[in-house]
C-alpha cells in the first residue's frame, strides 16, 4: 500500500513537471515592441477640372415641367458628346413649389419645379470654359460648382509613393527610439495609415467667363491677374501607425 502511494505521488509529481514544461511551452515570453508614427508631406498636381451644369423648370403642370427641363438636358448632353469630357448626372428632382404670400397669409403654390443636373469634367480646362460660354445665359440652365481637382488615376502613384516613405520614415525613427537603449528593431508586427489631403478651388462659374470682374475667392493665389484659374497642387498628407519587434 505504502509502495502503490509513492508510486502514484511520484507520478503525480512528473505530471505536475511536465505540465509545468508544457505550461511554459505554449505561453512564451511576450515579444518586446515599439509602436512609432511615420509620416509623409507631398503633392499632387491638378488635371481635372469639373463644372456642375443645372437645369431648373418651373410651370403649373408637373408634365410640362419635367418636358421642359428634359428638353433642355437632352439638349445640353448632346452638345456635351461632342466634347472631349466625362459626365454623370448628380440630380433629378420634380416636387410642388410654394411660398408664402404675404397678404393672403398662407402658402400659395407656384407649380411643379423640375431640377436635373450633370457634372462635367475635363482634363482640359479650355473645354470647360467653352462649355461654360456655350450655356452663358440661357433660359432655366445655371452653371456651378466650378473646380479643379486631383483625378483619382493620377493620385494613385503618388499616394502609393508616400505611404511607402511614411512606412520607411516610422522604421528610421523605430531604429533612432530601439539603439538609444541599445536595442535593434526586427520585423514590423502590425500597421495602420491614414490619408489627408486639401484642393479645394471652387471660384464663381459666372466670374470664370468675365476676366474684368474681380474674384471673389478665399484663397487669392489661386487665380491669375486676368481671372484664368491658376491650379496650386494637391497637398497630401499620409501617416502610418507601425509597431515593431525589438531584438
Amino acid at each position: 500500500m505504502k509502495n502503490a502511494l509513492i508510486w502514484t505521488g511520484s507520478v503525480i509529481g512528473v505530471g505536475a513537471v511536465l505540465a509545468l514544461i508544457f505550461g511554459v511551452l505554449d505561453n512564451p515570453e511576450p515579444k518586446r515592441e515599439i509602436s512609432v508614427v511615420g509620416e509623409c508631406l507631398t503633392t499632387a498636381p491638378k488635371d481635372r477640372t469639373a463644372i456642375t451644369l443645372r437645369v431648373t423648370t418651373l410651370d403649373k403642370s408637373a408634365a410640362t415641367s419635367m418636358r421642359m427641363a428634359t428638353e433642355k438636358i437632352t439638349a445640353i448632353t448632346e452638345f456635351l458628346k461632342t466634347q472631349n469630357v466625362q459626365m454623370q448626372t448628380t440630380e433629378f428632382n420634380s416636387y410642388e413649389r410654394s411660398e408664402w404670400n404675404r397678404e393672403l397669409e398662407k402658402s400659395v403654390v407656384l407649380g411643379t419645379e423640375t431640377t436635373i443636373a450633370i457634372e462635367v469634367s475635363a482634363d482640359n480646362i479650355e473645354t470647360i470654359e467653352k462649355i461654360l460660354t456655350q450655356f452663358a445665359g440661357q433660359e432655366d440652365v445655371y452653371s456651378e460648382n466650378l473646380r479643379m481637382y486631383t483625378s483619382a488615376e493620377a493620385m494613385k502613384p503618388i499616394l502609393e509613393n508616400c505611404l511607402a516613405t511614411a512606412v520607411e520614415n516610422a522604421h528610421e525613427r523605430a531604429v533612432a527610439l530601439a539603439s538609444g537603449a541599445g536595442d535593434s528593431v526586427g520585423q514590423m508586427l502590425r500597421a495602420s495609415y491614414s490619408v489627408g489631403g486639401s484642393s479645394s478651388i471652387q471660384p464663381r462659374a459666372s466670374n470664370f467667363l468675365s476676366a474684368s470682374t474681380k474674384m471673389a475667392v478665399a484663397d487669392a493665389e489661386a487665380f491669375s491677374a486676368a481671372g484664368s484659374i491658376v491650379a496650386k497642387d494637391t497637398e497630401v498628407s499620409v501617416s502610418v501607425s507601425a509597431t515593431f519587434e525589438i531584438k
